[in-house]
């Protein structure tokens, strides 16, 4: 079912945002200073790709510069991958077979806010099944 549901997000949501956090990634590469952003923007957008059967989990050794990193990149990037994600949930919410992707697309904008300090794991990872 993950399968199926992956396949169905990337063809009606998952390319789009990947696009938007691909494009947020290269910029932060030219501008050199905000490469750590752009390594976070990949990571995103490989997720934003394919997300079920994943999750994002807290790094418990993240500490102040991610949160400091996580207030400039809420004002540059946050707030526009945000917009994108609940335009992109708006009319996936309106068929019956996108409910679901509706409501992953809204449980991507927290860590499209915010994504430093964060990580991304299988959601069998969190239980401790392997």
């Amino acid at each position: 079912m993950r399968t199926l549901l992956n396949i169905i997000w990337l063809v009606f949501a998952g390319f789009w945002l990947a696009l938007g956090y691909a494009a947020a990634g290269i910029i932060c590469f030219v501008l050199i200073v905000t490469i750590p952003f752009g390594i976070a923007s990949f990571r995103l957008a490989g997720y934003a790709l394919w997300p079920f059967g994943r999750e994002v989990v807290e790094r418990p050794t993240a500490g102040v510069m991610s949160a400091i990193g996580n207030v400039i990149w809420l004002v540059v990037a946050g707030i526009w991958l945000a917009i994108g994600h609940v335009v992109t949930a708006i009319p996936l919410f309106v068929t019956i077979i996108g409910i679901p992707m509706g409501w992953a697309n809204l449980k991507l904008i927290p860590v499209s806010l915010m994504p430093l300090g964060k990580e991304i794991v299988p959601s069998s990872h969190r239980f401790g099944e392997r």
